[in-house]
């Protein structure tokens, strides 16, 4: 059974920068494409990064901020955002057997499996 664990949030001010990790158990983490998600209050969730075996794919929002990586040793993804802004404030998702290859709007479908979520405020 495929397990996640997010960790890492917490509260930031504008401008500043923080490391989300989430530790994958029950597979294996080459076997899998990976995805990082959010939701910000009263919306809908949402697709921040995909990581697939071909590369590692971002939304608009998040280019040039936000960077994914995976620890294959560890069983661990990350998302390290940094120049990070009020509109950012949302609970962080990973999520498992994410297909990479579609477009965005299509990461979040009934096959994936998805942690327990980590809360990001992004306030002064």
């Amino acid at each position: 059974q495929l397990h996640l664990v997010e960790s890492g949030g917490g509260l930031v001010e504008p401008g500043g920068s923080m490391r989300l990790s989430c530790v994958a158990s029950g597979f294996t983490l080459e076997n899998y494409s990976m995805g990082w998600f959010r939701q910000a209050p009263g919306k809908e969730r949402e697709a921040v990064s995909c990581l697939g075996h071909a590369g590692i794919k971002y939304v608009e929002s998040v280019k040039g901020r936000f960077t994914s990586s995976r620890d294959y040793a560890k069983n661990t993804v990350y998302l390290q955002m940094n120049s990070l802004k009020t509109d950012d404030t949302a609970v962080y998702y990973c999520a498992a057997n994410v297909d990479c290859a579609t477009p965005p709007y299509a990461w979040i479908n009934p096959d994936v499996s998805w942690g327990q979520g980590t809360p990001v405020t992004v306030s002064s």
